[in-house]
């Protein structure tokens, strides 16, 4: 099913020549002025916007404003002959996703909307995992357990929250079941990807602006402070923002106050701050790389959340709801992973962590012939990995390092007593936690002489 653009521009030759150049990938739609684009978006369920910015009636900024302010809205790409370096700034802060200067370059546009679908489907993907909260956070291992726990213990208090993690870990969704699991939850919650923007987009971003504060600033705008009053703001690699943000927000943690920038009146707001990093804070705080004051204050009650490779019980369930979310979204018939293939991937060591391993398995599943995700479905640089790691290992020589078959068959014979013991020898509960039927778990016993 192909995507939606809506194209909004008041000069037919514009409108009608993207629309011929995007029809064949997309399905289009087209508008003279913003008033009749919003009557569309109302009709339609559209995916992305193209929108010039000086138009008769509501002019572009107008119409992102609002438009980004509906649940669900679209991403909105900017196209202006008025452009400026000022201009875009301005229209990304008020809710566009991108923004490209007339005349517009068709490859670039081109590339810009692949990058879009990119987006809404990690938008579709993560909010569908963060609805109801804890539920969907995978994993029984005791590490995860701990989270889990830290997670419901943490969520009804107004304490600060620093996240830690590898990237890739879930740090934003254990961030969402604070918030769903608290007393905020039907209020607002806002996250700032802070090493995305520069210091004063940041700025801006988090606690607003006057209109006249810069160039370009013909309204007032609101931050994310404000809008997440009464809610949760999540600050996500909050390692990388710059000294001066670092003052602003330590003030804001400690008063709840704030000017916008430009500005001379203080707001207050009450807002809870949940922020995640990837690097070590205390070590940067400890080499003055970051406000120590700052780092305590944000560091009120930790969840560090450990890396697949040190929990890798949880790899198999995690597998598995991934391979029954694509095979759905896909239209396929995948029942499961096969024992080998199901060895290797949970003995890779998966550095990009459940990030990479959500995207493997949708690969896989793409491009899978049978029902039964096997050996030869695993990507060659995964296996290869794992070949390499059992070499590299002297205890694993019994295996014949460098035949991967038999690496398969002792990391597999490893993971039945992993199971076996994560389960208290309970071979009902093994079976299901190896994504495996019981007959199978007796067949794989017998094979390895565990019985």
């Amino acid at each position: 099913m192909k995507a939606t653009i809506l194209i909004i521009d008041d000069e037919r030759n514009t409108r009608e020549g993207l629309r011929d150049a995007l029809c064949d990938e997309y399905e289009v739609l087209l508008a003279e002025d913003a008033l009749k684009g919003m009557e569309l978006l109302k009709q339609h369920k559209v995916d992305m916007v193209l929108t010039d910015l000086r138009m008769p009636g509501m002019d572009g900024m107008d119409f992102i404003r609002e438009v980004t302010s509906w649940p669900n809205a679209p991403l909105i790409i900017m196209l202006t002959a008025y452009g400026s370096v000022q201009t875009a700034v301005e229209a990304m802060k008020v809710g566009a996703y991108d923004y490209l200067a007339k005349p517009v370059q068709l490859d670039n546009l081109e590339m810009m909307l692949e990058r879009g679908m990119a987006v809404l489907t990690e938008r579709a993907s993560t909010d569908s995992e963060v609805d109801g909260g804890v539920e969907n956070i995978i994993g029984s291992s005791a590490a995860m357990k701990a989270v889990l726990s830290s997670i419901r213990q943490v969520a009804p208090s107004k304490a600060t929250v620093l996240i830690t993690g590898e990237s890739g870990t879930g740090k934003e969704l254990v961030a969402q079941a604070i918030h769903k699991l608290s007393p905020r939850a039907k209020k607002p919650f806002k996250p700032v990807h802070c090493a995305a923007l520069a210091e004063n987009l940041l700025e801006t971003e988090l606690f607003g602006h006057e209109k006249g504060a810069f160039t370009g600033a013909d309204s007032r705008v609101a931050g994310r402070f404000e809008l997440a009053n009464g809610g949760t703001l999540f600050l996500d690699e909050i390692g990388e923002i710059s000294p001066a943000v670092q003052v602003k927000l330590l003030r804001v943690l400690e008063t709840q106050q704030f000017e916008r920038v430009g500005g001379s009146e203080t707001l207050t707001v009450d807002v809870r701050v949940v922020a995640a990093t990837n690097r070590d804070l205390k070590a940067m705080a400890e080499s003055g790389k970051f406000r120590e004051d700052l780092f305590y204050r944000l560091n009120v009650v930790n969840i560090a959340i450990p890396p697949l490779r040190e929990r890798r019980e949880d790899i198999p369930p995690i597998l598995d709801y991934y391979l029954k979310k694509y095979s759905k979204d896909n239209g396929k018939d995948i029942s499961e992973i096969g024992t080998e293939a199901l060895g290797v991937l949970s003995a890779y060591d998966w550095p990009g962590n459940v990030r990479e391993l959500r995207n493997c398995v949708e690969r896989m599943v793409v491009f899978a012939r049978g029902n039964i995700l096997t050996l030869t479905d695993v990507p060659a640089e995964i296996r290869s990995a794992v070949g390499e790691q059992f070499e590299s290992k002297p205890q694993d020589k019994v295996a014949s390092p460098g035949k991967l078959d038999l690496d398969v068959k002792e990391n597999e014979r490893n993971l039945v007593i992993k199971a076996l013991e994560e389960c208290g020898g309970n071979r009902t509960k093994a079976a299901k936690l190896l994504n495996m039927s019981r007959r199978t778990l007796h067949r794989k016993l017998h094979e390895y002489d565990l019985t």
